[in-house]
Parts: structure tokens; C-alpha cells; sequence
């Protein structure tokens, strides 16, 4: 299974999947070498990308701030920078490597 997570320039990029519109925000599994995440916002105005960030920021109790797109702003395939320190957080929901 081809991993999700890679470190460039002491950053962590996550490629992940967006499904908005979900009835909540949730972390799902990761498949495809992308974390599925289900988004509780309409994919408008990007609108969608804030509240991934806003879920993110608080499922892994790290700044809001120190994520940001770095790819796919109009798609579902998405690939973010967060600090790499968030790595142990999100091996520790079970969801690492």
C-alpha cells in the first residue's frame, strides 16, 4: 500500500480525498495512498477546504495556521503541508503509516 504521508523540506505533505457535504467531519480510512476525509461543509466558495483545514487543525490539536493547500483547491484530491510533528498524532488516531 503506497503511504500517504511524505516529508519535504521539514514539512509533512498528506495527500488526502475529500468528500463534502458529509452530515459530519470525520477522519475515514486511507486508501489509494490518500486519507479519506468526509468534510460537514458544501464544496462552494471554498468553503470545503476551510473547514478541512478548521478539522484538521483540531483533530491533531495543531494551529489552523500551520496547514496549508498546496495542492487541488477545486478537486477532491488534495494535498496538504502540515508540520511534521502532526506525523505522531496522526499515527497515534491510528491512522499512520
Amino acid at each position: 500500500m503506497e503511504s500517504y504521508i511524505r516529508i519535504s523540506d521539514d514539512a509533512l505533505l498528506i495527500n488526502v480525498k475529500v468528500s463534502p457535504g458529509a452530515s459530519k467531519s470525520e477522519l475515514a480510512e486511507v486508501r489509494d495512498g490518500r486519507l479519506k476525509v468526509r468534510i460537514a461543509a458544501a464544496p462552494e466558495d471554498g468553503k470545503a477546504n476551510e473547514e478541512l483545514r478548521s478539522f484538521l487543525a483540531k483533530a491533531l490539536g495543531i494551529p489552523k495556521k500551520d496547514i496549508a493547500l498546496v495542492s487541488g483547491e477545486k478537486s477532491r484530491l488534495k494535498t496538504l503541508s502540515l508540520p511534521v510533528s502532526a506525523r505522531e498524532k496522526l499515527e497515534s488516531r491510528g491512522i499512520g503509516e
